[in-house]
């Protein structure tokens, strides 16, 4: 059974139509943007008239992929100069969710820019279960990685920002941020909220802060761990966790100097939060993001 709305994501793009045709239809340039897809073949065919049937792959990990065959099954250009290509597309894989589906592409050009948009809707296998999954997990999972292909489609387009470099881009900065939170959280929750470590006691009282701050002062870093996390396109979190290193390790080293000859020094950790930060920052400047896109049908699109 299909989803009553399907999924709809749009974006604006700067550039020319042929452009952006080209990146969507040569299937060896449009593997290369769309994370649903690992690999896209077209098959031969004895007819132009006939449709462009092609096969797909998704790598799901473990060494493990789906497969899926389609067809696009229409291509217009109509009298304003929008381009719509239709396609139906199916997988046999006893591995995949969805069992067949159709949808369209729109290239719409305006003043603004080029509207880049697509709907499609499915099948699914499994019966009621798999139907579940799909609304919680699937769909929800896969409108996501639309939009996050558009806007990573968007920046080849505009910038010359490769796709590769793109997702490169973005596994450097989600590594960081997720690496600095953990060290938040741990150092909030562990040695002070925790367990109270004596040497966390030590450094409180050689401050001149009374002991009793010490689990508020844990809960505040936890805080600002969960902050880097749900901050996520906050490039500020990264200048603001880079002073807060800095004015620790101040601190540590004229309140408790002996801890700076420590086994666990805080030197080499702050610098080490730091030179996270500083990568993170760069990391960040360009990312593809699906808030960009537009996630809802205007009701004047067919």
């Amino acid at each position: 059974m299909r989803g009553a709305a399907g999924i709809y994501v749009e974006i604006l793009i700067q550039g020319e139509l042929e452009h952006i045709w080209r990146l969507t239809q040569d299937p060896a340039l449009h593997q290369r943007w769309d994370l649903r897809f690992s690999q896209i073949e077209y098959l031969p065919r004895s007819n132009p008239a006939e449709p462009q049937r092609f096969l797909y792959k998704t790598r799901i990990g473990f060494g493990l992929s789906i497969a899926g065959t389609g067809e696009s099954v229409g291509e217009r250009t109509s009298a304003s100069g929008d381009s719509t290509s239709s396609l139906k597309f199916a997988s046999a894989d006893p591995k995949s969710l969805i069992r067949e589906g159709s949808g369209y592409w729109r290239y719409i050009p305006t003043p603004a820019g080029l509207r880049f948009l697509t709907w499609y809707d499915y099948s699914v296998r499994f019966g009621a279960a798999g139907r579940l999954v799909d609304r919680l997990v699937f769909r929800p999972l896969i409108g996501w990685a639309t939009a996050w292909s558009f806007d990573r489609m968007r920046l080849w387009a505009e910038d010359g920002q490769l796709p590769e470099s793109s997702l490169a881009l973005s596994v450097i900065h989600a590594v960081a941020r997720i690496a600095i939170a953990t060290i938040w959280i741990w150092h909030g929750l562990i040695p002070k909220l925790v367990y109270r470590n004596v040497d966390e006691q030590t450094m409180l009282a050689q401050a001149g802060v009374p002991l009793a701050f010490l689990p508020w002062l844990g809960g505040i870093e936890v805080l600002f761990g969960l902050l880097v996390l749900f901050a996520w396109r906050r490039r500020a979190v990264f200048i603001a966790n880079i002073a807060l290193m800095i004015a620790a390790t101040i601190g540590v080293a004229v309140n408790s100097p002996i801890y700076l000859k420590a086994a666990f020094d805080p030197v080499t950790l702050n610098l080490a939060v730091i030179a996270l930060s500083i990568t993170g920052w760069i990391a960040s400047r360009r990312l593809p993001t699906a808030r960009v896109c537009v996630r809802t049908a205007p009701k004047e699109t067919p």
